[in-house]
């Protein structure tokens, strides 16, 4: 693939638009005027979205699409034979085609880019390059990334710096997924994943932690650690939590944080008070107190999170003032502990939590957040293959928090199914670790177990990165005619 990204009017046409990245970049893009088109099989409210902004929409990815790009007439350049005069026409409108990590060479709609001879970047190269056109701060790390960078995006907002965003999550303040600002700065959200972090020079670059989640592309930690300090060299100044002991081992960042106050760590906090409503704090800088910090974010990992904001708006040069009023007034993106909604006694949570960690530190938030007696419902979609078999202890002791864990099927994600695991496997492994386990195999057995399983005082939270969460609005439409009927 090329890695040199046309900004002078070229269109970009992205090879599955509707993706959470994709379509970030795809409506900066849109926003600063530049043609924009792109397909995607299942159309959604961001691919209409991007349409309602000018964005070109094709409902099928089919080496069709590339007709869209064709002149459709000869121009008449003085001078040129006609094969030359088609070869200017033709490249001259040729789009430079968008892929990601999850668009495979066989796909017909890629295969025609390159029989076209369209320049292909991959959705990294044109982050990098937006990341090198401004004062960027970019967020990374294998958990926290999209709450980080989203509290940072909102924090600059509220400050009055008017930043661009790109975030791997929709925020209701910015409606979406991305905004164009119209200052120097930029907060993106920068995936490992891939391997493509490597890509990225931001001037600020933040790591909230360092493990293996992506076993599909990496085989051990050191090769994810290796990604991760390739990424430090080529940040200006490197934000790193040290209460991950491999960030602080492996990576010495220029300014550090941490949730404990016997640490050297630039920011600190004490006083530290975790409630049902909210988490606050009390922020040191370097041995100085800074000021108490509010969230409305719940549990420790959100405040880390915070910390780790306070850090780059110090850098910024904001006082702490502004920084906090920020920060108490940001509610989270979705599907990070996320309320959809509650039908008799029963609050339904939505969360994006798929690796190990995650569910614990979102479980332990869910235990904080719950009243006396209220049972915590754990469902939970597993989220590929490799990570399912990779996993599959830690997955087992991470539940501990729930007082019923349901658990469906492995989302693939696209991956083979090889047949070393199964959702079957997990809840056995499981059910050595809790006494309260039930697999429902499909996402109906599951919308059915839980409208004969439910009960007023309840808080479900759904777990998993797939499509567990459209079960959401089905059970509680449900549970809504049931009460209207019997009302």
């Amino acid at each position: 693939m090329s890695n040199s990204v046309d900004f002078s009017g070229r269109p970009f046409h992205f090879i599955g638009i509707g993706g959470i990245g994709m379509s970030a970049l795809a409506y900066v893009l849109a926003q600063r005027q530049f043609p924009v088109s792109g397909s995607d099989l299942r159309p959604n409210h961001i691919t209409r979205k991007l349409e309602s902004i000018g964005a070109h929409i094709f409902g099928k990815q089919e080496a069709s699409n590339l007709e869209f790009f064709r002149p459709q007439e000869l121009p008449n350049f003085v001078g040129l034979n006609s094969l030359e005069k088609l070869a200017v026409a033709t490249n001259s409108k040729l789009p430079q085609v968008i892929c990601s990590t999850a668009i495979n060479t066989n796909n017909l709609e890629y295969k025609a880019a390159l029989e076209l001879g369209c320049p292909i970047l991959h959705r990294s190269d044109v982050l990098a390059a937006l990341i090198a056109d401004y004062y960027s701060i970019a967020v990374a790390g294998t958990h926290g990334k999209t709450t980080t960078s989203s509290m940072i995006g909102y924090m600059l907002l509220q400050a009055g710096l008017d930043p661009t965003i790109l975030v791997g999550g929709e925020v209701n303040a910015w409606e979406g997924n991305a905004r164009l600002g119209q200052s120097q700065y930029l907060v993106a959200e920068a995936d490992e994943s891939d391997g493509s972090l490597v890509k990225h020079a931001p001037e600020v670059g933040i790591i909230t932690n360092i493990e293996l989640d992506h076993p599909d592309h990496y085989d051990t930690l050191e090769e994810v650690v290796d990604i991760f300090q390739m990424f430090a060299k080529g940040c200006k100044t490197l934000v790193g939590s040290i209460d991950c002991a491999t960030v602080r081992d492996r990576l010495q960042p220029t300014i550090s944080y941490s949730l404990h106050s016997d640490t050297d760590a630039d920011y600190t906090v004490t006083n530290i008070d975790y409630r049902a409503d909210g988490t606050t704090a009390l922020v040191w800088e370097r041995g100085k107190a800074l000021g108490v910090l509010n969230l409305q974010l719940l549990s420790r990992h959100n405040l880390s999170n915070a910390l780790a904001a306070v850090a780059v708006g110090r850098v910024l040069g904001l006082e702490f003032g502004e920084i906090a009023k920020g920060i108490a007034t940001f509610e989270g993106a979705r599907r990070r502990f996320e309320f959809r909604g509650e039908v008799d006694g029963i609050t339904f949570i939505d969360d994006y939590a798929h690796h190990p960690s995650e569910i614990r530190a979102t479980l332990a938030a869910a235990r904080l957040q719950a009243r006396p007696g209220q049972r915590v419902v754990a469902i939970f979609q597993p989220h590929r293959y490799s990570r399912t078999l990779t996993f599959l202890e830690e997955f087992a002791q991470s539940f501990t928090h729930a007082d019923l864990v349901v658990l469906t099927d492995i989302y693939s994600a696209g991956e083979p199914n090889l047949g070393q695991i199964s959702g079957e496997h997990l809840t056995a492994e499981i059910v050595k670790q809790h006494s309260q386990v039930v697999y429902q195999p499909t996402l109906s057995s599951v919308r059915e177990f839980l409208l004969q399983t439910l009960r007023p005082g309840d808080l479900a939270l759904f777990l998993g990165a797939g499509n567990l969460n459209q079960v959401i609005p089905e059970v509680i439409a449900t549970l809504c005619e049931h009460a209207k009927a019997t009302s």
